[in-house]
């Protein structure tokens, strides 16, 4: 478990189920990262309750000894938060908070409170409010039990925190306006994108904490909020680099995650809008993350939702540096496993197979920074002679450290 100083975070427990669809060893994986989206938020996590079901139970997802088990820990530990790693519906929030009488979080509501924390501009925070709107409207009933009580903290960030007289009007309302809201910003948005000129634009998508804004640094030498936690941004980050005397417009986008908020995806289309626009993917993979391979297929997955997953990519595995794994003896017969494939098996793997141009790197320590930077050129290059044929004379490559923002 990550360590936190006590003092500075809420008590909380984690809940997740083993099921037809999910293995031990998958929700194990869900855990890990519903801590760290725990931790990103501002919990310490004293215990995970995890339990084998064939499917969630309709009334408080976990069975009746289960949430009797949870109910005894949280209140022998003073824990006041429980967070579940699946969305719940209304009634299995209301019975829960009925049952465990403590603050009921779901991975959804989760999700949305560290995107409220995150949210920077008025466009992402428009966005947010509108997700959170869509997320409390049919819990109205259950979250009003919650503002009579005027408690803070995870989950409780946003819309409605001392409203208590809110009701379902009033909220839909609001969610039209917001939405009206969204459509002014996304018309001025779309007017920008078409007013940046001719350049070819690239697109930094990825799972969310790989180090695509750390990337975004190196290659336009600016200064874009980059931390090791999830959703570390979320505004849409634009900058001009050039490689060689080749410039283009290079796109920092929020991260995706397993279990994406469907609210979320609608809310952000306008930042969406830039990945599906963009001439060019840049897909950034954390090597050192042990479910890397489940990462690459989420992001896969939700470029497939969002109509992008035909352009063309280039697969940029990051933190080389962080790299590890364990070192077999010679002698060891016992078949390889994830955790004993060095880097360079791994290149000779799919990898090598792979139909989009591919690069290992460091973000961080700039390791084989020249072979990305010429990469990136001729990705680019072969775009921008198939647009502007006559205008090709212009530009050549040569290594160099210049990359200028």
């Amino acid at each position: 478990m990550l360590e936190k100083k006590e003092h500075n975070y809420e008590k909380a427990v984690l809940v997740g189920l083993v099921t037809k669809e999910q293995s031990e060893e998958k929700l194990q994986e869900y855990m890990d990262e519903l801590e760290f989206l725990a931790f990103t938020a501002g919990a310490q996590v004293h215990q995970r309750f995890t339990q084998k079901m064939s499917q969630p139970d309709s009334k408080t997802f976990v069975g009746s000894g289960k949430a009797q088990e949870i109910r005894e820990y949280v209140h022998a530990n003073e824990i006041g938060t429980v967070i579940f790693d699946d969305e719940l519906s209304p009634s299995q929030l209301k019975n829960l908070e009925r049952e465990l009488e403590v603050k009921i979080i779901d991975r959804t509501n989760l999700i949305l409170d560290i995107f409220a924390q995150r949210a920077q501009t008025s466009y992402a925070r428009t966005q947010v409010e509108l997700a959170q709107y869509e997320y409390l409207l049919p819990r109205l009933t259950r979250m009003w039990t919650h503002l009579e009580r005027q408690r803070g903290g995870i989950g409780m960030r946003g819309p409605g925190e001392t409203e208590i007289e809110t009701d379902r009007r009033i909220i839909r309302d609001r969610i039209s306006l917001l939405k009206e809201k969204l459509k002014t910003i996304d018309k001025q948005m779309q007017t920008q994108r078409q007013n940046r000129g001719k350049m070819i634009r690239v697109a930094l998508v990825g799972y969310t904490n790989v180090g695509k804004s750390t990337l975004m640094n190196a290659l336009s030498k600016s200064e874009v909020f980059a931390e090791d936690k999830l959703f570390a941004t979320l505004d849409t980050t634009v900058r001009k680099v050039v490689i060689g005397n080749l410039p283009f417009l290079l796109t920092d986008t929020v991260g995706f995650i397993r279990k994406l908020p469907t609210q979320l995806v609608e809310s952000f289309k306008s930042t969406l809008d830039e990945v599906r626009e963009a001439d060019l993917l840049v897909h950034v993979v954390d090597i050192s993350h042990e479910s890397f391979e489940d990462h690459i297929n989420s992001v896969h997955q939700i470029l497939t939702e969002i109509g992008a997953n035909q352009k063309p990519m280039i697969m940029v595995f990051n933190k080389i540096d962080a790299f590890a794994y364990e070192v077999k003896e010679e002698d060891d017969l016992t078949p390889s496993t994830r955790k004993n494939i060095s880097l360079e098996e791994w290149k000779r793997t799919w990898m090598a197979k792979n139909k989009f141009p591919t690069v290992f790197i460091s973000a961080t320590s700039k390791e084989n920074f020249p072979e990305l930077k010429k990469l990136l050129y001729e990705e680019v290059h072969k775009l921008h002679i198939a647009r502007f044929p006559y205008n090709d004379f212009l530009f050549e490559y040569f290594d160099d450290e210049e990359t200028t923002s």
